[in-house]
């Protein structure tokens, strides 16, 4: 391990122990986190001297050399002045701080945080990349509460591996509509500053647009909005990702981009689309689906996308079947990525990545699609079996160069992972893309599972998926309204 990932986890490590003092205090992780982002950003703009953006003379120094109750009236004040659109001008730090209020309940906890944050080795934090310390509490978070937090934190290892793949470049467009904490945008900005000496081989206005244009999303829950702007801040980027309902009609603000990635929620939730644009999914519950759409619609003629979605959007009637057919009229589906159990939130959710290119015409885009069974005998990634980079390899071999699909491609038959069906197999199955051929011989993964936190993640999977079936029968079987005529 480097010595700049050494002082990271040092670092990281440091914070996470005040959160397991304050869990004593009746601070939840998350809100931990949150807390951490307020407080990480007054300390970061100290030590980037940027304290001018803050309003009525409010700074890190003040904060932290305060005692007892006076400082926690101090720190309630100061977040209720940055969060004041009257008071505080800098849409980065009103963004943040918009309707913020501490969980701190004790003096002596605050005062715990800001003189552990203040001992810090800022000069190394720094040098290693306040980005890398930031994910690093996030993805403590995450693992902490599995259970709840993988709704806005999509593992690293597939971000990575997805973003290899489609390959953005400098002076395209990537957009994620459901941005979450900012990975997928936060991955794509890191593979084309390696492809680009970290933007200094780019003339100004390039340069200018990457920091400033290129990645774009919305992130409708705030809580995480104020975590996706803290960890774009950190890695360099000033795009603009609002706290905005993509399925509304501020999705259509968005505009188009050349390159589409995204983790949508997984569940249905109330309430319908909104989205005077759509066609397919117009009266859908807000879910997968709508982004679906979304998708397509957000990319320009060529552009690429890779969308996470469940797998019952493989296979679904109704609704789902037009969407899917829809899809390959308009876009060229070449691969279908069926992930393992147990990488998200939740053990029994079952999902898959979708790669596919907007056609230039709008009829029979999709000639055959390549898919990769990453499931079948695969272990139970959890605690104990982390999912890492290595997993993705042979996916990642079979996938090829091309960023479009166009790799020349070995159909490795019954017996391996990687497999290819025509345009004609698919439609004679009814649309169905819920395509296996591998026997599972490794019996139920979830059999494997030894952590209390991995076996209750995997309890509410299986409750969260039966209730979505349940949900979507229901909406398959009941008849359509009747209207009285008078």
């Amino acid at each position: 391990m480097s010595q700049a990932r050494t002082t990271t986890d040092d670092i990281v490590a440091k914070l996470w122990k005040e959160c397991k003092t304050l869990q004593s205090a009746g601070v939840s992780y998350h809100n931990y986190v949150t807390e951490l982002t307020f407080l990480l950003f007054l300390k970061m703009l100290e030590e980037t001297d940027q304290e001018n953006r803050l309003p009525n003379g409010y700074c890190w120094a003040e904060l932290a050399k305060r005692e007892g109750v006076e400082q926690l009236d101090y720190y309630r004040a100061m977040l209720l002045s940055l969060g004041n659109a009257k008071k505080s001008v800098d849409p980065v730090v009103l963004a943040i701080f918009t309707d913020a209020q501490t969980h701190i309940r004790l003096p002596k906890d605050l005062k715990a945080l800001t003189t552990a944050i203040d001992k810090l080795d800022w000069f190394s934090a720094r040098e290693d990349g306040l980005g890398d310390l930031y994910e690093g509490l996030l993805e403590k978070t995450t693992s902490a509460t599995k259970t709840k937090a993988g709704q806005y934190f999509t593992p690293r290892p597939l971000i990575d591996a997805i973003v290899r793949l489609v390959k953005p470049q400098a002076g395209e467009t990537v957009q994620d509509p459901a941005a979450g904490t900012g990975g997928f945008l936060i991955a794509a900005d890191r593979y084309i500053k390696d492809h680009t000496d970290n933007l200094y081989k780019l003339k100004k206005a390039q340069a200018h647009f990457q920091k400033h244009v290129a990645f774009v999303g919305h992130e409708w829950v705030q809580d995480t909005h104020r975590l996706c702007l803290m960890n774009l801040i950190l890695h360099g980027i000033q795009s603009p990702v609002g706290c905005e309902d993509t399925l509304s009609a501020a999705g259509g603000d968005l505009g188009q981009a050349e390159v589409v990635l995204t983790n949508p929620p997984f569940n249905k939730m109330t309430g319908t689309v909104s989205r005077p644009d759509f066609s397919v999914t117009a009266t859908e519950r807000v879910g997968p689906m709508p982004f679906l759409e979304h998708a397509v619609r957000a990319l320009k003629p060529g552009g690429r996308a890779a969308i996470v979605m469940p797998d019952n959007i493989l296979f679904g009637n109704g609704t789902g079947a037009a969407l899917r057919a829809w899809l390959m009229e308009l876009c060229d589906l070449h691969t279908v990525l069926r992930l393992p159990t147990g990488i998200f939130y939740a053990q029994g959710v079952k999902t898959n990545v979708l790669f596919f290119t907007r056609g230039n015409t709008d009829r029979a885009n999709t000639k055959a699609v390549w898919f990769y069974d990453m499931r079948a005998n695969m272990p139970a990634f959890g605690k104990t079996t982390p999912l890492t980079v290595e997993h993705f390899a042979e996916f990642e071999s079979c996938y090829g160069k091309d960023p479009l699909g166009k790799s020349k491609r070995k159909d490795q038959g019954e017996a391996g992972r990687f497999r290819c069906f025509s345009r004609e197999e698919i439609n004679e199955r009814g649309d169905n893309l819920d395509i296996t051929w591998l026997r599972d011989e490794s019996g139920d993964p979830e059999d494997q599972l030894t952590e209390p936190d991995d076996i209750v993640a995997a309890i509410i999977g299986h409750l969260r998926n039966a209730l979505e079936e349940i949900e979507t029968l229901t909406e398959e079987i009941e008849p359509p309204a009747v209207e009285e005529v008078a």
